[in-house]
């Protein structure tokens, strides 16, 4: 079985000797130069297989370009991307500021090969305090801001959004049902037992007691707590002199909920009300940024981001690259606390403010409580990156006892495994993971739908997801120049299997692609796998080999994916209701309907008056609907 070595960029010293191929770059951009306006704007590198290789602004297209053509004085990652250079293509703005928002903005969706990238951008969850509702509700919250209501955020995580909620719930007894099943309630939950809700579905607190609890919740999020704290001390004392001993100790209990809030700050922080901490550490060409998150004097979090930067670049260079990027998509704090001075400070400033319609501050603190701040987000950076390194360091490890097994020529960079899922063929789907010295790649996932619908067919379903991807590989990649074709294919599987997906790749043309197909032991026992490989015996490893415990990592990760993948279609196929098939009831009626029934069972049996009372929903819709649920009757 063997493996064509993996295509790689040339070394610094190979692209300046290949004095051909950055000449002709050199040439492409000479002659764009001669074209370029000297106003501010964005400029594109293009590879000649139409790949953006870099995207940069400038004050003045014309000098900024033109000095792509001195490359004695560029670093070596600039000159291979010179030497790929065949287009060269630009966006003129008004502004200079205008052309570092379109800059970023760029970078983030088309990724190019030697700017400095922020892979992970998900956006961060909140704490939502509804206004749409007559009983404000309190609920977790992540994307879009189309609900009306007060934001309070963002948290670093899911996990700490919950924390929150749960200690503050026991504060703030608000309702966190939604609003469907808050309406469908004739009595108290658990959330009421348990003291986590005061049941205003039941008609157990008044209007104006409840409204009061949800303008408490408010003010203690938006960092009045100290006059929240007061306001429940003096209730507290008020009922203990009227002798009303358990109304004083549910207030004793909520100022102590308050109390294991703040306790719970890892960092003092009464200094900075709205700020984020932004920290940088590099060792060993990795990078680490963290980023704390203060809101209303309290921490919200930390988390940490690896940028890919490609070359040595400085801790400065990659912050500015960092904040642009980061803040696309997110709500920017009034003041930005970074751990290095950035050259473009007041540029980033001006952007940043632009983009966030009102004043934004960057600051590198000297010394000082804020000095602090910094100095221990350093530190979180240092220790994230350690453990990263660390855990890099164990998966090559891996990935080398994996070739040495497998007596494949050269350690996998890039290894994909397939599964599939379906029941009896229905809701059939095939997946791809992808695994490399990083560990898994997530954004490399796929899901594949197969057309083998309603066919239990496993072989069938394995060469219909193995023909589309490497048909595609072959159509965008022929030459195996990139970084998507994978090293190793491991099937969760037998021998069927690998026949199948070796016919595949023979039939493609493919030959230098390793498989191999893991197929469980007897009994489904794990530790008794046998791997089987192309014109080879099954090889057996032993149950405690660290590259067999490996190898199920990788194979499990590809079954959950594929469950979980398999599981969200059946539950997406169960969430088309009955409504879906009434004609006239669109998305909005549909939620309208659900919200005021609390199910498509309960819009079933409505009456004909009942279904008049929805919001939307005139006498013909209503009529057509009763007439759907009630035909044959």
């Amino acid at each position: 079985m063997r493996k064509s070595a993996k295509s790689r960029e040339p070394s610094p010293e190979e692209t300046k000797a290949s004095s051909g191929s950055l000449a002709a770059g050199r040439q492409v951009i000479r002659t764009a130069v001669a074209t370029l306006p000297v106003s501010p704007g964005v400029y594109r590198m293009i590879d000649a297989k139409d790949r953006v290789l870099y995207v940069g602004k400038a004050k003045s297209l014309r000098k900024r370009v033109a000095s792509y053509t001195n490359v004695s004085r560029l670093p070596n990652r600039l000159c291979r991307m010179i030497a790929r250079t065949t287009r060269v293509e630009v966006v003129a703005t008004h502004t200079e500021i205008e052309a570092l928002l379109l800059e970023a903005n760029m970078i983030r969706r088309l990724a190019p090969t030697y700017n400095i990238l922020l892979r992970d951008d998900k956006s961060f969850p909140y704490i939502l305090v509804t206004a749409d509702h007559a009983w404000p509700q309190i609920t977790k919250h992540r994307g879009a801001r189309r609900r009306k209501g007060d934001y309070f955020g963002p948290f670093a995580s899911a996990g700490a959004v919950n924390k929150t909620l749960a200690v503050l719930q026991r504060a703030f007894p608000l309702r966190s049902c939604s609003d469907g099943i808050f309406a469908g309630r004739t009595r108290p939950c658990l959330q009421f037992q348990i003291k986590r809700c005061t049941a205003p579905c039941c008609g157990r607190i008044n209007e104006s007691d409840y409204q009061r609890l949800v303008d408490e919740t408010r003010d203690f999020l938006s960092g009045r707590n100290r006059q929240v704290q007061e306001s429940l001390l003096a209730r507290m004392q008020e009922a203990s002199a009227a002798y009303e001993y358990e109304s004083a100790a549910a207030y004793r209990d909520r100022m102590q909920a308050l109390n294991l809030i703040q306790a719970n700050q890892e960092i003092n922080v009464t200094s900075v009300a709205e700020a984020d901490v932004v920290a940088i550490h590099q060792d060993a060409g990795e990078t680490c940024v963290q980023v704390f998150f203060f809101r209303a004097g309290c921490n919200y979090g930390n988390r940490a981001y690896f940028p890919v930067a490609r070359g040595v670049e400085e801790p400065d260079q990659v912050l500015a690259a960092f904040l642009g990027q980061f803040y696309q998509n997110k709500e920017i704090p009034r003041q930005i606390l970074v751990s290095h001075k950035i050259a473009e400070r007041a540029l980033i400033e001006e952007a940043l403010s632009q983009h966030a319609g009102r004043r934004i501050r960057i600051h590198t603190p000297l010394r000082g409580d804020r000095r602090k701040l910094i100095d221990h987000a350093v530190g979180n950076a240092r220790l994230a990156l350690a453990r990263k390194l660390s855990e890099s360091a164990e998966q090559r490890r891996l990935l080398d006892r994996i070739a040495e097994r497998l007596d494949l020529e050269s350690t996998p960079r890039r290894i994909e495994i397939y599964d599939n899922s379906h029941i009896s063929g229905s809701d059939a789907v095939g997946c791809m993971i992808v695994a490399g010295p990083e560990g898994f790649i997530k954004n490399a996932y796929r899901r594949y739908t197969t057309k083998t619908a309603g066919l239990a067919d496993d072989y069938a379903m394995m060469r219909e997801v193995l023909g589309r991807r490497f048909g595609r590989l072959l159509k965008d990649d022929p030459e195996h120049q990139g970084e998507t074709w994978p090293d190793l294919v491991i099937l969760d599987g037998g021998a069927g299997q690998l026949a199948v997906a070796a016919e595949v790749l023979a039939d493609l043309g493919v030959h230098q692609v390793p498989l191999i197909a893991i197929a469980k032991g007897p009994m489904r026992n794990a530790g008794l796998e046998r791997i089987h490989r192309p014109e080879l015996p099954p090889l057996s490893l032993d149950p405690r080999d660290p590259v067999l415990y490996f190898l199920q990592r990788l194979r499990d990760e590809a079954h959950r994916f594929a469950i979980g993948t398999h599981r969200a279609r059946r539950a997406k196929a169960g969430a088309r209701s009955r409504l879906d098939e009434v004609p006239g009831v669109g998305r909005q009626r549909k939620r309208a309907l659900l919200n005021h029934f609390g199910s498509a069972s309960g819009v079933a049996e409505a009456g004909l008056a009942d279904l008049e009372k929805v919001t939307g929903i005139n006498r013909s819709v209503a009529k057509v609907i009763y007439d759907h649920f009630h035909t044959d009757e």
